[in-house]
């Protein structure tokens, strides 16, 4: 286990922040690991856990140590007539992981496709999109304990997985380092066509009972026209969250607008849509420098290419007290900041 130091991030986070840190080493062995952290734990120095750096906004400089996770690989543990249970290495990365298991015919995840990022890291946010989220599938993971020092199995439970949400993210944060994961998937194939985007690309196609890649295709289609790739233009993909707001909110929001978008949420709440928010108040398509709102969806903030973290985070402040003040609704930021 060997650091490098003064190493250059910038192509190691999806909106291509220049970022240099003072040390870093990318793992695939426990032994490494151990190694790692006890120097960390010796030093005292500032960690950072790294993954597909796709939900990461990057300062310039990172003290301290950053390691990379690079645990790869993925095989089937228990494989009956309707179900399998697969592991994955946490450094595989997310979409090909899905891709994978739409060719062994495992499925329950393909609503997922084309999100950016490694699997170590869909647990942490509880990523979701089109109506399905990771914990839908979650079976269990395996991560290294820095408060026991050994590797310890979480049951889906145990992580208390939310709305973009989980332990790992909230009140255990930096305790745990994602290992491998592993998910319970069906070997029939029950497409999940509910968000309004899937169906109206599939009646458009004239498909009436979609197959499992016709699903992912109408997926990473969607995603492509609304998402610029990240190695095109930087970004993180939705860059707030979709606010939740009680049954009495949502219904004085939608008496003064009408179009307003929003789903069912728990019960007495509502999901509103972020995006939607942010167009209304007059962001979609606005640039302020360097970085700006995406034109063909609200909810992404962009790097043009010389961006840096103070940019985007003045922009994401103006957006943020501009809708608060037309909707009376508060926005959270859902990348992390790092360091905060």
């Amino acid at each position: 286990m060997q650091w490098q130091t003064d190493v250059d991030l910038t192509h190691r986070n999806s909106f291509g922040f220049p970022a240099v840190a003072e040390r870093f080493v990318e793992i695939d062995q426990l032994e490494q690991l151990e190694l790692a952290l006890a120097e960390v734990e010796q030093q005292q120095w500032p960690l950072l856990i790294l993954g597909g750096g796709s939900n990461l906004v990057f300062r310039e400089n990172l003290p301290g140590a950053v390691i990379s996770i690079a645990t790869r690989g993925s095989h089937v543990l228990v494989d009956d007539e309707n179900t399998a249970i697969i592991e994955v290495g946490a450094g595989e990365n997310w979409h090909g992981f899905i891709s994978q298991l739409l060719e062994k015919g495992l499925h329950g995840l393909e609503n997922l496709a084309l999100i950016p990022g490694n699997v170590g890291a869909a647990p942490v946010q509880n990523i979701g999109a089109y109506g399905v989220e990771m914990a839908d599938c979650f079976h269990s993971l395996t991560a290294y304990d820095r408060e026991t020092k050994a590797l310890v199995q979480l049951s889906k439970d145990e992580c208390l997985f939310g709305y973009r949400d989980s332990i790992f993210k909230s009140s255990q944060q930096g305790r745990y380092i994602i290992w491998c994961v592993r998910f319970v998937l069906s070997t029939v194939f029950s497409p999940k066509t509910q968000y309004r985007g899937i169906a109206d690309y599939l009646a458009a196609q004239g498909i009436v009972e979609p197959t499992a890649y016709q699903v992912y295709q109408a997926v990473c289609d969607i995603r492509m026209s609304k998402l610029p790739l990240p190695s095109e233009l930087g970004n993180a993909g939705s860059f707030f969250e979709n606010p939740i707001v009680s049954e009495a909110v949502y219904s004085a929001l939608k008496g003064q607008f009408p179009d307003l978008v929003a789903y069912p949420d728990r019960p007495g709440h509502f999901k509103l849509a972020a995006g939607w928010l942010i167009d209304k108040a007059g962001w979609k398509g606005r640039r302020v420098g360097p970085v700006g709102v995406y034109d063909k969806q609200a909810l992404v903030l962009v790097n043009y290419g010389e961006g840096r973290a103070f940019d985007l985070l003045q922009l994401a402040g103006e957006i943020t007290h501009s809708v608060k003040q037309r909707f009376g609704v508060e926005l959270r930021m859902e990348p992390r900041l790092y360091p905060a």
